[in-house]
């Protein structure tokens, strides 16, 4: 799902890849909206709030919606810094990213309830989140080829309504791929929207411990990759030790 990069990594793996971590985005969208009053997972928005700001002379929460955009920024330059040290083609270059994100979301879900409504304590937590979305979205551009992005829709959507387009042009040059194309972008819309769902209801359950949610998740993901590999090799050696 994560550790397989080029022309290793298949379709499946990106349908794998846009599930889980889709799913992660939507919960954290929707329960970073009904925590603190503030999109976490992309800028766009942010940016028309910063020009409407800037334009009624709010220069105190201009510079907060700035400090959000550039943290989202920073969280995508980090993750891409740390898998370009590590190195692109080495296995495990994505699990740093991954558990600076767990740190993050498990930090908000333990210290959500001193979340007092003010400008400074929003800045911090929504500012965690924004760049934790980030390296996210860095991390899984860059392991798949760009081919998937799972924090926000906007892309994914223009993206459908084009390849539909095409779908319906029956001189299409490869239709299989564009069938292909049109599945995963409606994985990662549909998951997305079902992790969305999930962070509203379980956040008015549980308030800021709805956070644990996608730290499972996360934790979900590196377990599959880091140790499926080793624990299926284990069983193997156990059960044909002759072969080991």
């Amino acid at each position: 799902m994560l550790r397989h990069l080029g022309t290793k990594r298949t379709y499946g793996h990106n349908v794998k890849l846009a599930s889980l971590l889709g799913l992660t985005a939507g919960f954290v969208n929707a329960a970073g909206f009904l925590g603190f009053a503030v999109l976490t997972t992309n800028v766009t928005g942010h940016a028309a709030l910063f020009a409407e700001r800037i334009a009624l002379q709010d220069w105190k929460a201009a510079r907060v919606i700035a400090l959000w955009m550039f943290l989202f920024l920073a969280g995508a330059f980090i993750s891409g810094l740390i898998v370009s040290r590590i190195g692109r083609n080495q296995r495990f270059s994505y699990v740093v990213p991954i558990l600076i994100e767990i740190v993050i979301l498990l930090a908000v879900a333990l210290f959500g309830y001193r979340y007092n409504y003010s400008l400074v304590a929003k800045e911090v937590f929504a500012g965690s989140l924004l760049f934790a979305m980030g390296l996210q979205n860095s991390l899984v551009s860059m392991v798949s080829g760009s081919v998937v992005r799972t924090t926000h829709l906007t892309g994914t959507f223009t993206d459908l309504g084009i390849e539909l387009a095409q779908f319906l042009q029956k001189n299409s040059d490869d239709h299989a791929a564009l069938v292909s194309r049109i599945k995963l972008r409606a994985v990662i819309i549909f998951f997305f929207m079902c992790g969305a769902l999930g962070g509203a209801y379980l956040f008015r359950l549980m308030r800021f411990y709805a956070f644990l949610i996608p730290v499972c998740l996360l934790i979900y993901a590196l377990i599959y990759d880091v140790f499926r590999i080793a624990v299926k090799r284990y069983y193997q050696q156990l059960h044909h030790p002759l072969k080991g």
